[in-house]
């Protein structure tokens, strides 16, 4: 079985690319801080799912990363 880790992102680079690239999603301010606040949701139930299957340190990778765009 591979490991978890095979699916990361391993840099904000790679992450951003993967955005904005591969999935054409305009990274807007606005767009990454209601990412930041769902994320940051526990209750939400793609949060719970993410979480479950990527693991709290990746989560709160993703949510620097989504905060970092936001200032960008």
């Amino acid at each position: 079985m591979s490991e978890k880790s095979d699916f990361y992102f391993q840099s904000y680079e790679e992450w951003r690319h993967a955005i904005t690239i591969r999935c054409d999603i305009k990274l807007t301010k606005d767009y990454a801080l209601s990412r930041v606040a769902a994320l940051r949701n526990l209750n939400d139930k793609h949060t719970i799912e993410f979480k479950s299957k990527y693991g709290e340190a990746y989560l709160e990778q993703i949510i620097l990363w989504f905060e970092r765009a936001a200032q960008s």
